[in-house]
């Protein structure tokens, strides 16, 4: 069954290690993602974005799929499904349909506006027994049309959403989407430090977990980040992988061709990805 992430990332908080969100974006991400976690016995979050959602039929499906996959591969480890940088009425829509985690990004809006929208929706999660995931001061680079440049969250914002009995923070401190460039000056962790400091036990989140070095990671996770989301890695490994069996002609061997086969390297590479990151993160061994 899908679960809150509320708990898994008290005990994360509480444990010092910190909780991989990968995002899905079909089948082949699905299954490589829950039979990983299963395997290492580690807490994960299934993220899933306003884009991916319509790319995969709408949210019931999404439910359908995860749900269906969970029985049927016997997964036993702790699994919540949740909405990735979601809209205000994206994130009602997922409630709806069955997610039982939503972030509502409302950094984009001015602070009061954040938190009044922020505020209807915790209470109807909270009825639901569902974990909401806020964000302050806008994550780099792209995601689903919605640019942000990388702003570092004011530490008093951060403590005003906290307040409000979301169950997970995001805050901007110098981490994008997608491929860091060679200039990026690192993550702000003097700013990091405040936020922890001034939200107490609330788990914080690093979005924009690609290509973060390992010793920057392990330093956030000990200044309070419980969830670290990856995405772009596991794209790119998939396509890596799925390019080289096609240059090497493999697609044309025997029935090469066959989705199953021409997926299978993609598929071993997320698997290999995110067991990477789940062992850095040090979830592993902890559901």
């Amino acid at each position: 069954m899908l679960v809150s992430a509320k708990d898994m990332l008290q005990k994360a908080k509480a444990g010092k290690y910190a909780v991989g969100q990968f995002n899905i974006n079909n089948l082949e991400w699905t299954k490589a993602i829950l039979l990983t976690a299963e395997e290492l016995k580690s807490p994960v979050i299934l993220g899933v974005s306003e884009g991916a959602g319509k790319y995969m039929c709408g949210y019931t499906t999404i439910v359908g799929m995860v749900k269906g996959m969970i029985n049927e591969l016997g997964i036993t480890v702790p699994v919540a499904l949740h909405l990735d940088h979601g809209s205000y009425e994206g994130a009602k829509k997922c409630i709806e349909a069955g997610f039982s985690s939503v972030m509502f990004d409302g950094s984009h809006y001015p602070i009061d506006e954040n938190i009044a929208k922020t505020k209807e929706l915790v209470a109807t999660a909270d009825a639901l027994g569902i974990s909401v995931e806020a964000e302050v001061g806008a994550i780099g680079g792209e995601e689903d049309g919605v640019v942000g440049n990388g702003e570092v969250a004011d530490p008093d914002e951060c403590k005003m959403i906290a307040d409000l009995g979301v169950s997970m923070l995001a805050a901007g401190i110098g981490n994008i989407h997608g491929k860091y460039p060679e200039n990026w000056a690192g993550l702000n962790f003097d700013v990091l430090a405040k936020i922890s400091e001034l939200c107490g036990d609330m788990p914080l989140v690093l979005h924009g977990g690609t290509g973060i070095p390992a010793d920057m990671i392990q330093k956030a996770i000990s200044l309070g980040v419980s969830k670290i989301n990856v995405n772009t890695e596991c794209q790119l490994a998939f396509a890596d992988a799925t390019r080289k069996y096609i240059e090497a002609g493999k697609d044309l061997q025997g029935k090469g061709f066959d989705p199953r086969k021409l997926l299978a390297p993609g598929f071993d590479a997320i698997k290999a990805t995110v067991k990477e990151k789940m062992e850095l993160f040090g979830s592993v061994g902890k559901a």
